[in-house]
């Protein structure tokens, strides 16, 4: 082998997933587990279910209060994770 076939693990890995199309799958995974430490936790105890199905965050909370609250942050919510995650997986939030 030459020295210019080494590829880093990393990389390795990444190119394998992406052949693979797990990528998005991975990222929007990532974007679930986000939930809690961009809402807190007060407000992730309110939550009893969440997943991101066709870009789309659907999230079921216990409260109404809490629900009209997220409600007004949807867009400020959609922007955080895209940008933590460094791309748009979350197209869209619906809160239940």
């Amino acid at each position: 082998m030459r020295r210019s076939e080494f590829q880093s693990l990393g990389s390795a890995i990444k190119d394998y997933l992406k052949e693979e199309k797990l990528d998005g799958k991975l990222a929007e995974l990532e974007a679930v587990n986000l939930w809690e430490s961009l809402i807190g936790k007060q407000i992730a105890r309110a939550t009893s279910s969440i997943y991101i199905k066709d870009g789309i965050l659907y999230v079921h909370l216990k409260s109404s209060i809490v629900r009209n609250e997220l409600f007004m942050m949807r867009n400020e919510i959609m922007q955080a994770m895209n940008q933590q995650i460094g791309s748009r997986v979350v197209k869209a939030v619906i809160l239940k």
